[in-house]
């Protein structure tokens, strides 16, 4: 009977513990978003405090409840045998201290992203105060900052002109290039006896065969028009 209701107990508290695993990960899901946010506040917002101090609530909660787990194995001795049970205990441990890191490294993250916001801030309000007591280095940075502009410009103008040039370049390089093949085909031809009568000859017979398939398309279709 003892047994049995050692049982019970544990399943209670073992269904308890992964229950608030399964809360404890929805509200990590929600508490790691405050430090992706574009323009994060200086301070932490009331829903990032609220997040926090549910995660440090359920993670005590997490860790009274494995800790009934771990009395109550050690106190039955059907349980304390349970090779199953006593590695569940292990591995709700193992989560329990995985997610106690895992808030402390989010914490520092969104600290971390806090500060960069924040210093990011007292500069650019540094820099337009600076602008705002100096007028005439103000203007001259705007000035210094359309030369820069301008010479970014010209930079893209003469690299657009430097590639025109290349392929102008490599386009008079091909065309000497076939220019050389050809008069080497010319040469060589002109030095094998018969040869140049022989392509004469291949040339004329492309023609009078061009000539016959015209005149046949052109009697096909006067044909087909006079049936019509």
């Amino acid at each position: 009977m003892a047994a049995a209701t050692g049982n019970q107990g544990w399943a209670q508290l073992r269904q308890q513990a992964r229950s608030l695993e399964s809360q404890t990960e929805s509200l990590f899901h929600t508490y790691s978003q405050f430090s992706t946010v574009s323009n994060i506040p200086p301070k932490p917002s009331p829903e990032e405090r609220e997040t926090e101090v549910k995660l440090e609530e359920i993670l005590k909660k997490r860790e009274t409840v494995v800790g009934q787990l771990g009395r109550l194995l050690d106190s039955e001795a059907s349980l304390t045998s349970s090779a199953l049970k006593q590695n569940n205990l292990s591995l709700l441990r193992e989560k329990l201290a995985e997610h106690r890191r895992d808030l402390g490294r989010l914490k520092s993250k969104l600290q971390d992203a806090r500060n960069r916001a924040n210093l990011l801030s007292n500069v650019r309000e540094d820099i337009e105060s600076y602008r705002a007591n100096n007028p005439e280095a103000a203007e001259a940075e705007y000035m210094l900052n359309e030369r820069n502009h301008i010479d970014r410009s010209h930079d893209m103008v003469d690299s657009v002109l430097s590639q025109a040039y290349a392929t102008n370049e490599s386009f008079n390089l091909q065309r000497e290039t076939l220019a050389s093949i050809n008069r080497r085909i010319t040469l060589a031809a002109s030095q094998v006896p018969g040869l140049n009568t022989l392509i004469g000859k291949i040339s004329a017979r492309k023609r009078r065969d061009g000539f016959i398939m015209g005149g046949f398309i052109a009697f096909c279709f006067v044909v087909f028009f006079f049936f019509m």
